[in-house]
This record gives C-alpha cells, structure tokens and sequence, in this order.
C-alpha cells in the first residue's frame, strides 16, 4: 500500500515555537508509551507503520523541511516541491514521483493523508478500509471521516448516507454544523485514497508532462488550490469509511496542550497558586509563573507569547504581522540558533550558534561574498575549506573565504560562534 502524507504550514499557529523553517508537525512536545518526547510526523509514522508492516511511506514536502523531516524519520522517501503552494500541485508531484521514478501502475492506488492528525490507532488500521473503496468496491475517491463529538466551526462536513457521499460543507456556522450532526454528517479528515492516474489526468488538464522531471519544472503553472477543492468536491463516485474514535487537529496552543502530560518544559517554577496552565521555555533564562490561571505561555528564540487558553486559537492573524527570519533551525546534521541578526546602513551581520551532531558532516556549503569567521567552542572535528583539511578544537578561530566549498565533521559534538557579515 503506498501512502503519501502532505506536510505542509507556514509555523503561525503555534508560534512562537513554530516557523517557517519548523513547522507544527515538527516539535516534539507529545510523549510515546516510552514516554519520550516525539513529534506530530513521528507519531503518525510510527502509528502508519504499527498499523500496516509493508507500507510504502513518502513525505512530500518543500525543500526547506527536508533536512527536519530525515532528521526525524530516517526511513522515509521525500517528494520535495520546487515551491511552497497547496494540495492540489502536492498530489499531482507525488502522483507524478510514484508513477515516473517508481514504476508505479497507472491503475495502481494510493492514499493521502495529512501529516499531523491526532488519533487512536483504529484510524490507522482504517487505511486499508479507505484503499479497499478504490481498488475492490468501485469508487473513484475513497474518504475517512470522523465522528463529530460536538458541533464545530473549525472543520470541513463529509454530508453522507450508507457510505455514499452526498457533499461537502466546509467550517459551518455553530448553528449549521449541529444540524449537520443531527443529519449525521462526518468531519472530514483529510484522507483520500485514488489512482495515480486519475490524479494525473487532472494534473494534465493544465500543462503537458511526459516525466517527473518536466512536471517538477512547471510545477507553478499548477493551480494554488486545495487538493479537495480542484478534484474531490467535483467527483460524484465517492465513498466513505467512518472512524469513531478520538481526531483532533492539534493546531491552536489550546488543542494542543490539551494532550500535553507535561505542564511545563525548560527551566520553570510554577507557583501553587497557578491553575490549568502550560508554560514552555526554551530560552536559558528561567521563568517563574505566579497567579496564573487558564494560560499558556511560551518563550523561544523566536519570541515570546502569553495568552488564555481559549484566546490561543486566534494567535494566527497576529504571528503573520511579524516580519523576522526564523531564529532557530534543524539540520540533519545538528541545528543552528541566530543570536543576533542586524540591519546596518551598508551591510547585515548575523551572528549564529551552530551545533554539529558527533558523527554528523555538515553539508558543503557555498559562502557566496559574505564575510565569515568560525570560533569552535566546544568538541573535536575536523573541517575541509578550499583544499585544505583544519583541526577543530576549543578555542580555534577559522575565516571562511568567500565563493569557497566548505565541510565539516565532528568527531565529538562541536559548537560554533559564525559571525557573518554581508555587504548590502
């Protein structure tokens, strides 16, 4: 069985601990039956895969989350997107990947599911239910959907009837959606399962491919739309597998903490008089938290937050206001946080700590014409920079030329300070 999980997000709705550059799906603040912190992809992988021994897993994503992504699942095969659009492009790639660079059947099904749904493992074990539409009962489209548990204005409605599909209604009113639930409507989940050449049939209606690599360069002549939008809500030979059990998209600080065991994480005093809260620091500054009730508080490299819980959901439209690069990034090889990055009148300086993994190589990488200066701090290595093999030990200092290829490898975890100045 092939299965495609679409990880996309833009990192507003749970900032400040989400960026561009990590996004929800990526933070680890859920505990497995180890108790070990593992992420939202983590998860649903690991669930994916208890569920169905000899799936075919890929992860389709855009090029900024691939490092991240093989950082947290080393056993899975990434579908990159040439740029950050919407479902519909995302399908038709990976559509294009399993048949092209696969050898996939025309005939042959997949499913696609979202990357970071929140669920007991019976919606899992579901997925062979919402293949078996396709490929043994005749359906075109085969669809999940949840159980509604209350009336919500948050999700899309599967409007259905003896598991047929009769239509779509997307994030109702509070007064429409209890009445879909009297009708016995579904949430929708997000998951599909079709044939890859179906998915290429729409894909061709807008521009002519032969191969992956010709889709992949008219990938933006694609629609920026949803995925359900262009193909789903337009197909009439659907069917539907109901889940009951417990889905939540845990999108809002709210949702989310709700399933957190932990109510604090970093260096954090909560003082007795404090009720239902969630503090989270990743800063190397303590917080102390006194008198606080039904509140989340977050503080990151990135910024700092403190809402009610319940105000958390509208946290979105005020994060898109702020306008500065991610402070913090993970890398196959370790991970870099930027402890000052400024604008001066003929240049830009960015200064950054970077930590490369014992055993880990970072990637080589080209300086262009910035000015750069490396200070080991901490740990062993040993880097290569035009032509030339240096020993990384504390205090050594080391200027990277400009337009050089540069690499590193850490024999025992290194830490670096980069100064990077660029002329503007």
């Amino acid at each position: 069985m092939n299965i495609i999980l679409l990880s996309g997000g833009s990192g507003k709705r749970l900032w400040p601990l989400s960026n561009d550059l990590l996004s929800k799906q990526f933070l680890k603040l859920l505990k497995n039956e180890h108790s070990v912190y593992e992420s939202m992809v983590q998860r649903v992988a690991r669930q994916i895969k208890t569920s169905h021994k000899n799936v075919n897993l890929y992860v389709s994503c855009n090029m900024t989350q691939e490092d991240i992504l093989l950082r947290q699942l080393q056993d899975v095969e990434t579908i990159l997107e040439p740029t950050r659009r919407d479902t519909f492009p995302a399908v038709c790639l990976a559509a294009a990947y399993l048949h092209y660079e696969k050898g996939q059947a025309l005939d042959a099904a997949c499913i696609i599911c979202p990357i970071d749904p929140y669920a007991e493992q019976k919606y899992f074990d579901l997925l062979k239910n919402v293949y078996s539409l396709v490929t043994h009962e005749g359906y075109t489209i085969g669809l999940m959907g949840a159980l509604p548990t209350y009336p919500s204005e948050k999700y899309g409605y599967i409007l259905q009837k003896s598991s047929i599909v009769q239509g779509f209604v997307e994030k109702p009113s509070l007064s429409k959606a209890a009445q879909l639930l009297a009708e016995g409507a579904l949430w929708n989940c997000g998951v599909f399962a079709l044939k890859i050449g179906y998915i290429l049939e729409h894909a061709k209606k807008y521009i002519d491919f032969s191969n992956y690599n010709e889709l992949q360069h008219q990938y933006d002549s694609l629609p920026k739309t949803s995925f359900d939008y262009a193909v789903v809500e337009g197909e009439k030979n659907l069917g539907v597998v109901e889940y009951d059990g417990v889905w939540k998209d845990l999108g809002t600080w709210n949702t989310l903490t709700e399933e957190m065991t932990d109510i604090s994480m970093g260096d954090v005093t909560i003082a007795d008089d404090c009720e239902n809260i969630h503090v989270l620091n990743m800063l190397n500054i303590p917080i102390i938290t006194q008198d606080t009730h039904n509140a989340v508080i977050i503080a990151s490299h990135d910024g700092i937050y403190v809402s009610s819980k319940q105000g958390s959901s509208f946290l979105k439209p005020l994060a898109e206001k702020i306008n500065q690069r991610p402070m913090y990034e993970q890398r196959r090889w370790g991970d870099y946080r930027v402890l000052e990055h400024k604008q001066h009148s003929d240049s830009t300086s960015v200064v950054k700590r970077i930590r490369v993994d014992a055993g880990c190589c970072m990637d080589e990488l080209c300086t262009n014409d910035n000015m750069t200066t490396w200070v080991v701090i901490k740990g062993t290595g040993n880097a290569k920079h035009d032509g030339e093999d240096f020993m990384l030990i504390p205090g050594i200092a080391l200027k990277i030329k400009p337009n050089v290829i540069y690499n590193v490898y850490a024999e025992i975890t290194l830490e670096i300070i980069e100064v990077q100045v660029s002329k503007v």
